[in-house]
């Protein structure tokens, strides 16, 4: 994958200095040892969420992308969290992810393959099932309800302030629109949800069978 104007290097030394301008603690030789060893496969996660995304140009890699500097630095962090279980660098991008791009996303979640984010101020996102080839956008919350944990399926799309919480079933193929709040429901497969009539309650339409073209390469 090409590196937009870096190198490996050039960019390992980029990631270390954002690190020191948000947590300014003298550790950066840690950080950066840690951003070293895991870069690579982390790289080669980013790369396959690149190439799945439509509305991104393929086999590169623009760390001022915004949303793809977001899906970077969660990567890079699950991947040196999962890989040697080290939580300081893991943290570290974490704070780095809410202070540049305004998401709380923690390296501990697991994400899926490929992912697109429309814009990611604001998004929230819990422990909890997360499908392959998910569209997020800006204030989108995933929360549990103590041991109640969402569970959102393949190819689903999360319009602005949407949410999914507590025991709620996104199923396949659904499109939760802007404003709706699925709490402790279930919705069908297929289907664009909307909010119902009376608090609480949904509505639901066939989804548009063309939708996930304009986010994902099929």
């Amino acid at each position: 994958m090409k590196l937009r104007d870096h190198t490996r290097q050039s960019l390992i030394a980029y990631t270390t200095a954002q690190c020191a301008a948000v947590v300014p603690d003298g550790r950066e030789a840690a950080f950066r040892g840690a951003v070293e060893a895991h870069i690579d496969e982390a790289l080669e996660r980013l790369h396959r969420c690149i190439n799945g995304c439509a509305p991104w140009r393929p086999d590169e890699f623009n760390v001022l992308q915004s949303s793809q500097h977001t899906i970077y630095l969660y990567y890079l962090a699950n991947t040196i969290w999962t890989r040697s279980g080290d939580t300081e660098a893991p943290t570290r991008l974490f704070l780095m992810n809410k202070a540049f791009n305004g998401i709380d996303l923690f390296y501990e979640i697991a994400m899926p393959e490929v992912f697109y984010i429309g814009h990611s101020v604001g998004i929230v996102l819990a422990k909890a099932t997360y499908g392959n080839q998910l569209v997020l956008y800006q204030g989108v919350n995933v929360g549990r309800h103590k041991d109640q944990i969402p569970a959102i399926g393949d190819r689903v799309v999360l319009y602005p302030y949407s949410s999914v919480v507590g025991r709620a079933v996104v199923e396949d193929d659904c499109v939760i629109s802007q404003g709706v709040r699925v709490i402790n429901k279930r919705t069908p497969k297929g289907s664009l949800v909307f909010a119902g009539d009376k608090a609480g309650e949904l509505s639901f339409r066939p989804r548009p069978d063309d939708l996930l073209k304009e986010y994902f390469r099929l």
